[in-house]
């Protein structure tokens, strides 16, 4: 992985096998449709587990006391369309950023707007792509308009997530393949002063950025290869928020992944802090289970609550701050900022320190 300020030029190399003996990989990259086959066929190897497929919801209410005598008025109710009712002892909120559930739980979630969108996009790359058989390298330029990443898809394929503002984005999608991939890969390797000429074109810039590199030397073993295509179709963009819910748990509900936190894509965290809610929830229901405690009520979901929050909130403020710090693009914070890329790059431990926490969690979904 090699981090680089788009302004001055200070880097951090990360070298996963040099710096770490015990592990080759800091991160895979998982197509999305591999990850929900996986996780689809799982369910249907359990019992017990019945799934609605294609099936709207249309709210959430409490439920009543039953025709039996049961006492349900605590429990959710997913209403369904068609009439069908699902009573929930524990309802778990994994429907997104503008979750009904936590409607429903009446938590709130306290943020804001980035004022920047998500470009993203599957490249091909030219040659073989990544140096074949060899370790394969993901590349993050902070430019003052947002991060730019590269990162490695198997053979000459690439992914790419561009952080800029909703005006570069809505050009960058007018433009023709042959312009979209000239943007891509002057954004690895042109000034932030001709990138914003670049952007201020509605066309043509294939031609300009051709020019431009006859005139710009750049160390090839600095940069990702060169992108020769863009997948028709896969070029999009979406707006980028920090939001986080007051509390991740209410009288049997639970909120995970965003319908509990969005943050910011430059650490590709938003997906890892999602299965580490999971895992923790699973934990908590399981000891639930084991203890013959009624696993839905807010005192046996506390320890979900108390494990998840605190570290999710660190790693939000983290990147938000990251985000701030590099869209400054000149003053005082532009050379500070570069001693401190400059000085972690040359402490093996914490460099050390930093991909092993990387790792622990190190799975992108696409």
């Amino acid at each position: 992985m090699q981090v680089w300020d788009g302004v001055s030029d200070a880097r951090i190399e990360f070298e996963w096998d040099r710096q770490v003996a015990s592990a080759t990989t800091i991160a895979y990259m998982v197509e999305n449709l591999n990850l929900t086959s996986g996780l689809l066929k799982r369910l249907a190897e359990l019992s017990g587990v019945s799934v609605y497929d294609n099936a709207r919801v249309e709210r959430i209410s409490h439920g009543g006391e039953t025709e039996d005598g049961l006492d349900l008025t605590e429990w959710p109710v997913v209403h369904l369309a068609g009439g069908k009712q699902l009573y929930a002892r524990l309802l778990v909120g994994a429907d997104g950023a503008n979750s009904p559930v936590r409607s429903f739980a009446g938590i709130e979630a306290k943020g804001w707007d980035y004022g920047r969108h998500g470009v993203v996009a599957t490249l091909e790359l030219e040659g073989s792509g990544w140096g074949g058989d060899q370790m394969k390298v993901a590349y993050q330029r902070f430019l003052p308009t947002g991060p730019v990443a590269m990162l490695p898809l198997p053979g000459n394929y690439a992914t790419l997530v561009w952080s800029t503002t909703p005006e570069n984005a809505a050009l960058l999608k007018k433009l023709s393949p042959k312009d979209f991939i000239a943007m891509v890969n002057a954004a690895f390797r042109l000034s932030p002063v001709d990138l914003e000429f670049l952007h201020k074109q509605s066309a043509g810039q294939a031609d300009e950025v051709a020019w431009r590199f006859q005139h710009k030397h750049v160390d090839p073993s600095t940069v990702p290869q060169v992108a020769v295509g863009v997948q028709e179709g896969s070029v999009a963009s979406f707006p980028l928020k920090l939001r986080h819910a007051d509390t991740y748990i209410g009288e049997r509900v639970a909120l995970v992944g965003d319908a509990a936190h969005t943050i910011h894509p430059l650490a590709g965290q938003g997906l890892n802090q999602g299965q580490g809610d999971v895992q923790s929830l699973a934990k908590t229901i399981e000891f639930s289970v084991d203890h013959g405690m009624d696993l839905g009520t807010r005192m046996s979901l506390e320890a979900y609550n108390a494990e998840q929050y605190a570290a999710n909130h660190v790693l939000l403020g983290v990147c938000d701050k990251l985000h701030k710090l590099y869209s400054v693009g000149s003053g005082p914070l532009v050379p500070l900022r570069s001693l401190g890329l400059n000085a972690v790059n040359a402490l093996g431990p914490l460099k050390s320190f930093l991909m092993n926490q990387a790792a622990g969690s190190g799975v992108k979904v696409l």
